[in-house]
Formats: structure tokens, sequence, C-alpha cells
């Protein structure tokens, strides 16, 4: 019988400013590592094929965001749930786990997260990998124009919020744009809707989406960052996406003209359809940096 080879992933937490981060790891540490951040609503759990995938050969590292998965969800009224304290936390984590050079991957919440951390670690990050994260105004849909434009107090504001932390709100943000919705693991949905449901959440998603739209403030810091530090990068991105369009996408080739450039007939969450793809194309790119 041919022996197979298969990834040890371990589950670990680490204190970073008094909160247990929960995070994935995969891979010989003395391999090239990559750094994966993921969105909304869900955890490092959706990298979890991606970990089963390439864990063998890299170094991948995982972790959720305070508020998501397995992490630390403190009370609002004392953590203030914003974009720039969520990247706190991970550049936090990053300097507990000693990370000192990493490739990485940014995906819808994980983008603004991302690029904070990598703006405050310029000389880490050997790299960057863009699956449906956006950095760029054009990038953003009519449909998440509407949700950014809420405010807190507004008439009827949470309650459009709330809309999407529902059963039909995963649905949608989850099938939009996928072509073969039996490749799409319900397990991952019905993963986030128990912790959405859980009122304290509740508040937390409502915290984060108010704050959004100041990232879109630091759209031209972290466009310079590109200009200035031209990372190698690969953009892998569906687009079908509802909330991150293809010219967010496209719009990256403006200071990354070098850039390695993928479109996916899929949605939002990307490797739920095209796992196969991109990770032979991630593995290709982290090959790549290994060998300068």
């Amino acid at each position: 019988m041919t022996a197979l080879t298969l990834p040890r992933i371990a589950h670990r937490h680490v204190e970073v400013d008094g909160l247990r981060i929960f995070y994935r790891e995969a891979g010989p540490a003395d391999a090239p590592t990559l750094l994966l951040l993921h969105g909304f609503p869900t955890s490092s759990h959706q990298f979890r094929r991606l970990f089963e995938s390439l864990g063998s050969d890299y170094h991948l590292i995982a972790p959720d965001l305070p508020g998501f998965g397995h992490s630390d969800t403190p009370d609002p009224a004392e953590f203030s749930y914003t974009f720039d304290h969520l990247a706190e936390v991970i550049t936090g984590f990053v300097d507990v786990l000693d990370l000192r050079s990493y490739a990485l991957y940014v995906f819808d919440y994980g983008a603004p997260v991302g690029f904070r951390l990598a703006q405050a670690r310029p000389e880490r990050v050997t790299g960057l990998i863009v699956q449906n994260g956006n950095a760029y105004q054009e990038g953003i849909s009519e449909l998440f124009q509407q949700l950014l434009d809420l405010r807190p107090g507004q008439p009827g504001a949470e309650e459009i919020i709330r809309r999407e932390l529902t059963r039909a709100g995963l649905d949608f943000q989850y099938l939009t744009g996928v072509r073969n919705p039996e490749l799409v693991d319900p397990d991952s949905s019905a993963l986030d809707l128990r912790l959405l449901d859980l009122p304290l959440n509740q508040r937390v998603q409502l915290a984060l989406t108010f704050d959004y739209h100041h990232n879109l403030t630091r759209y031209p810091d972290w466009q310079q960052w590109l200009r200035t530090h031209t990372p190698p990068t690969l953009i892998t991105w569906g687009r079908h996406d509802p909330f991150f369009t293809e010219a967010g996408a496209r719009a990256y080739l403006r200071d990354l003209p070098e850039a390695q450039f993928h479109l996916f007939e899929t949605g939002h969450f990307a490797l739920e359809e095209h796992l196969q793809e991109i990770a032979t194309l991630i593995a290709e790119f982290l090959d790549k940096l290994a060998a300068g």
C-alpha cells in the first residue's frame, strides 16, 4: 500500500494583549511561511481544505480574528471592534509568534487587517496573495456601498445589517455567483450562523460593519505601500462576488503591473469551487518566493 503524505494540522491558542487568539498551524517551520487572514462571517475554518492541500510542504498559519471562530469575543462595551484594533491584535500575534518572514494571504475583512499589518511590519512581508480582498474604491459594489453608508443610530440601520447575519444572508454570500453549489460545503455557513446567532456576536458584527467605511480612507495609503514596496503578488478573484467587484481586482494592476492575475467564474468564497486551481497557483507562487 502506498503511504500517503498528509499534513499534521495543529489547533492552538496564544495570548495577545490579554486575549486568547486561536490559530491553525501546519507544515515545516523552516518551509516558506504563509500567514492567512480570513474574512466575514467566517474564521480560519475557511482555510481548512487549503491546509490539507498545502500543509505538508509549506508553513501555514491562520489566526481567528477577535470576535470570530475560536478566539476570544470580548464584550463590545469593553473592547473596541474597529479594524484599527483588530490589526493591532494581529500585529501583536505576529510578534508573539516571532514570525519574521511570511507571505500574506488577505481575503475580505482580512485585507484591511492585513494591509495595516503590512504597513506596521513591511520588512517581514515576502509576498502578497489577494483573494477577493479589496483596496480600491472601484472594488466596492453598489450593494456593499449601501451597507457602508449606514451609521449608528440611523433609523433601520441595525435591522438592515442584521439581515446579513441570517441564514438567508449567509446563503446569499456563499452562493451568489457560484456555478456548482454542490461544491460549497454547508458546514461552513452552519458554523458561521451558530456563532452569529450569539447576542454578543451580533453586536460585534454591527460594530465592525459600522466601522468598515473608515477603511476606504486608508486605500490611498495602502496603494502607496504597494507602489513603494512592490511585493511579489498573486491575485486570485471570484469575479461574481456581490460585494467586491472584478474592477477592484483589476485595479491592483495599476500599482502592481507585474502581479500574477487570475479570475475565476465563481463568487466571494473562491476556494469553495476552485481549491485545486488556487492551491496550485499558491504553491507555485511560494516556490518562486523561496527560490528568490
